[in-house]
């Protein structure tokens, strides 16, 4: 089967079309050039107006990274035009395959980005004899385009929780759907404080937000704060982790007092080392902290 074949199958785009595929070396690496010839007649689509234009002169040729096959790089070849735009004047052609500048197409990107969740950046651009500033945009270029198609529509429910990141005390805020069946990231900003958490309700929308029905977080107050005053409609569910550990805390400030009591009084210290029988799952209690029960 013909690369083009392939091509046309898998990366179709319209008003073009694949022409010659040759070996030629690209930075010292044997390369696959596929071109891409506008077709016949055909009018390129203004960058400014997303409108057909007539054509107004080509630009020199110019590669365009594409997903490697077989360990060897791939690159399209196209001469790109400009377009004499009624409303915008002249500009370059929009491209299917690739966006503005960009140097990697849209797929190549996909591809690099899919790797970036399995390997760290640095191992796929180094398995796929790339830069680590390509994979820093595609994983950028996939984020900003999940960001702006975004549906927001239909969500319930909600979690909201920190994530620590890099070293000391530095945070994500985090904020999930949790409707049954679509269980997903939503947003994420930076630090957890109360105007974080307010950046996500303002771009949730003051309607959505009336229509949550659960907001699931921790017992951290700025979050507490915030989903109290704009998730008015909303129960708002404490994760049993953070319940149980303060139930846990105050079982044992009680028996520490205790402890301090009996001393005092010069009684038989009966809660003295017992703070795991307190606080262990009965199911958990070997059989000597049984005994002491």
């Amino acid at each position: 089967m013909l690369i083009k074949t392939i091509l046309n199958r898998l990366e179709k785009f319209k008003s073009f079309v694949y022409g010659k595929t040759y070996i030629k070396s690209i930075e010292g690496n044997e390369s696959l050039i596929i071109e891409i010839l506008a077709r016949k007649n055909s009018r390129g689509i203004c960058s400014g107006c997303d409108k057909a234009c007539v054509t107004y002169d080509s630009q020199p040729a110019r590669y365009y990274e594409y997903v490697p096959l077989w360990g060897i790089r791939v690159y399209f070849c196209y001469r790109r035009r400009r377009v004499n735009c009624k409303q915008d004047g002249i500009h370059v052609e929009q491209l299917p395959w690739s966006e503005g500048k960009e140097h990697l197409t849209k797929s190549y990107q996909l591809f690099l980005s899919t790797w970036a969740k399995r390997l760290s950046w640095k191992e796929v651009s180094e398995v796929f004899k790339t830069s680590w500033e390509s994979v820093f945009r595609s994983v950028k270029w996939v984020v900003n385009y999940g960001l702006s198609h975004c549906d927001w529509e239909g969500i319930e429910q909600i979690g909201a929780d920190e994530l620590s990141v890099f070293k000391g005390h530095k945070y994500l805020t985090c904020v999930y759907q949790l409707d049954k069946g679509k269980r997903r990231l939503l947003w994420c900003g930076k630090d957890r404080t109360v105007k974080t958490l307010l950046r996500f309700f303002r771009e949730f929308g003051k309607d959505r937000c009336l229509r949550l029905r659960f907001v699931c977080s921790d017992m951290w107050k700025p979050y507490l704060k915030v989903i109290k005053k704009k998730a008015a409609n909303a129960l708002n569910i404490l994760d049993r982790f953070h319940i149980m550990k303060k139930f846990n805390e105050a079982i044992d400030e009680v028996r520490r007092q205790e402890v301090k009591q009996l001393k005092t009084e010069e009684k038989e210290n009966v809660l003295d080392k017992g703070r795991w029988v307190l606080l262990k799952k009965p199911a958990n209690l070997t059989e000597k902290q049984t005994r002491c029960l």
